[in-house]
């Protein structure tokens, strides 16, 4: 009956929940590990995105619920439910999509493993040579590092840490005349690769370190009697809501830095555990960390897939999963360009990554010899940047370099926070965030000196700095001179990274302070046009879509007859095509080899669009706790370009899944006769920069 009542409620709300809707857009990565004309090593890298994946949810989304849950703080969620029903419903449903990976792992993957030129095996299917190796490794790399900890009248209960691989391990004494049962925990440190690796001439075996340390656990446990060995692994709360920090006064970076520790001491929200595992060890466990069976998943196979990684990266197998970045450049820009300054300073060139290379925009940054100054948003970067080593060679020469450095970006915040610190050394402007608003927004302006004049050289875009997720991710830029652009640009420098209140931006849509509102005003603009018999229209491609306010702006635009196709690759709380509510609005995902990760608004306006792209998303951060701006596309050119993007994204019916009312996502199909379009093969191939009006409406 309870469960009845629950799946009415949430059947009613005319929304649906933030964190129901990214578990099923986990399940839809996860069909990519399922599709059998990937390769194995594709397979397995969407397996482990789904497991990185899971790991944030839980840390963030679930470690959120629990801080209202345990400061008795009400919550209710779009669907409809409070706190304790709300988390029976995500852990069930968390539980279901863990089972089904590891169904896909043991069934569908690892058969394929041995024809594949490797393989997963335990140490007692080694031969014997293979096994002494492996003993020497354990002697000489891994018993010097392990610490066992334990826990009993004389000992405190140890910190153990997040996401690490540890084993509970039951000892049992005689004292006094009786068994005494002990519990003692042996953390596998991080820095040890995940599987040691043996060379066979037809194959490679990866032997994981967990079941190395097993098979030798009493090296660590002389003259006592082991009564159980368990292995586990467990999730903390990591979410601290650093975004939302009013604390001005304090010192914001020394307050970043005194979170982080936190990150360690957070509540467990998950505890996984291998089958079986002792009832004395579970019972101190779920006593010590106030968890129930909810919180508890067994797993019967390898715990933590993210270190598959370490197959698929490995030097054997790396160019059978990753492609090479593309040269492709825009049709109208030659890619033998040899001076790109002088080419930007006669057109505007709109850039989609991956299939367009980010080399411009580095290039720009490395052969600027007449350059004045050069400011930056910087949210995240690669390894062995090359866009800090530019910013870092500016600096030396002696040009102005100011850089704004999110150190609030997840997961991010050390490395910003260290790369900051050597711009900083450099000689560099470094400002670390503004105050209790997340700078999400990608910009660069380059000031250079040509001549008697001066130009501005300005980069916007949809993704980060990074040159190595650019070859992975969808993302859309723009590269201008244009004088528009760049007075509002270097306007928006100014507000971030001094005191300035601007009038009215020309091109650009901001936030905090007006972007929901001129999202609205676009949105209502036609509902007006279609209550007038006009032709109105729009169509958007984002991340997320779960601001309640204008969720409510596009039922009613659906209601006044305006048609609507959103294209959300992640989480999407607004409910299409129910009856009397949204029956003209129309929600697919696309999910497929690329993240898709570019935004463009496109806004009919009576035959004239409005079309933008940028940072933000459709989300309550976005408007409130974020610094994100959407740029317009003034050229003519380029605007057909983002159309054209936008029109295969609709045809796409390789990677697309189309949602339906209830919140469940059916997988599109080409139909018999039907040309299969594959937007990520589709980009490379097919010249989308034609010279040809769309009707996307």
């Amino acid at each position: 009956m309870l469960i009845n009542k629950v799946s009415d409620q949430i059947k009613k709300s005319k929304f649906i929940s933030r964190d129901l809707s990214w578990l099923r857009f986990n399940y839809r990565v996860l069909d990519q590990a399922r599709d059998t004309n990937k390769s194995i090593f594709d397979r397995l890298k969407f397996l482990a995105i789904t497991a990185s994946n899971l790991d944030e949810f839980f840390m963030i989304r679930v470690g959120s619920l629990y801080n209202y849950i345990d400061y008795g703080k009400e919550r209710t969620d779009y669907s409809g439910l409070r706190e304790l029903p709300f988390r029976k419903k995500l852990l069930d449903y968390s539980h279901r999509f863990v089972n089904d990976q590891y169904l896909t792992y043991n069934n569908e993957l690892k058969p394929l493993f041995e024809k594949s030129g490797f393989d997963v095996l335990l140490v007692d299917e080694l031969t014997e040579i293979e096994q002494k190796k492996v003993d020497t490794y354990f002697k000489n790399t891994i018993f010097p590092l392990l610490t066992p900890m334990v826990y009993d009248n004389y000992h405190g209960f140890p910190l153990l840490m997040n996401q690490l691989l540890t084993f509970g391990v039951v000892t049992r004494t005689e004292e006094e005349q009786k068994a005494q049962d002990r519990l003692t925990f042996v953390q596998i440190p991080q820095n040890l690769a995940r599987f040691y690796e043996i060379s066979r001439k037809d194959k490679l075996v990866f032997v994981p370190i967990e079941e190395i340390i097993r098979w030798k656990i009493k090296k660590l446990f002389r003259n006592v009697e082991i009564v159980s060995v368990n292995l586990f692994r467990i999730t903390r709360n990591g979410d601290f809501t650093l975004e939302e920090s009013d604390d001005i006064d304090a010192d914001f970076v020394q307050e970043i830095k005194a979170k982080l520790k936190t990150r360690k001491k957070g509540r467990v929200v998950r505890l996984e555990v291998e089958r079986n595992p002792s009832a004395f060890m579970m019972n101190i466990l779920k006593e010590r960390w106030i968890i129930d069976n909810a919180n508890v998943f067994t797993i019967n196979t390898l715990i933590d897939f993210k270190g598959i990684w370490q197959i698929i990266n490995h030097r054997q197998f790396k160019d059978r999963c990753f492609k090479q970045p593309s040269s492709i450049m825009p049709q109208s820009m030659p890619s033998d360009s040899i001076d790109l300054f002088q080419y930007l300073k006669e057109h505007d060139v709109l850039l989609h990554h991956p299939y367009n290379s980010m080399e411009p925009v580095v290039h720009l940054l490395e052969r600027a010899p007449y350059v004045l100054g050069i400011k930056q948003t910087i949210y995240r970067l690669a390894d062995q940047s090359r866009v800090t080593a530019a910013l870092l060679k500016a600096a030396e020469n002696g040009k102005h370099v100011s850089v704004l450095f999110e150190v609030k970006a997840r997961f991010d915040e050390e490395r910003n926070l260290k790369e900051g610190d050597r711009l900083e050394k450099a000689g560099c402007f470094v400002i670390y965030g503004i105050s209790k608003y997340k700078t999400h927004t990608k910009m660069l302006m380059i000031i250079r000196k040509e001549g008697e004049k001066v130009t501005r050289y300005v980069h916007i875009g949809s993704g980060n700095y990074n040159e190595q997720t650019a070859r992975l991710y969808s993302d859309v830029s723009l590269l201008t001179t244009d004088e528009v652009y760049a007075h509002d640009v270097s306007e928006f420098f100014n507000v971030i990274t001094g005191h300035s209140r601007p009038n009215e931006y020309k091109s650009l849509m901001t936030s905090p302070v007006k972007l929901r509102q001129q999202l609205i005003e676009l949105i209502r603009n036609e509902a007006r046009n279609a209550k007038k018999g006009l032709k109105s229209g729009i169509v958007i491609k984002i991340n997320s879509l779960e601001d309640k306010e204008v969720m409510e702006e596009f039922y009613k635009a659906s209601k006044a007859g305006v048609p609507i196709k959103l294209i959300v690759r992640g989480i999407c709380c607004l409910r299409p095509g129910r009856e009397d509510l949204s029956e003209n609005i129309f929600v697919k995902s696309i999910v497929g080899e690329y993240l898709e990760h570019s935004r463009i608004y496109y806004f009919h306006n009576s035959g004239n669009p409005n079309v933008y792209s940028g940072s933000a998303d459709i989300m309550v951060r976005s408007f409130d706790r974020r610094i994100e701006a959407l740029f317009l596309l003034l050229n003519e050119d380029l605007r057909r370009e983002a159309i054209t993007i936008l029109h295969y994204n609709l045809l796409d019916n390789s990677n697309s899944y189309i949602m339906r009312e209830d919140g469940t996502y059916v997988k599109k199909r080409p139909a018999p006769g039907e040309e299969v379009i594959d937007i990520h093969k589709v980009f490379y191939t097919r010249n989308i920069y034609e010279n040809t009006d769309i009707e996307l409406v």
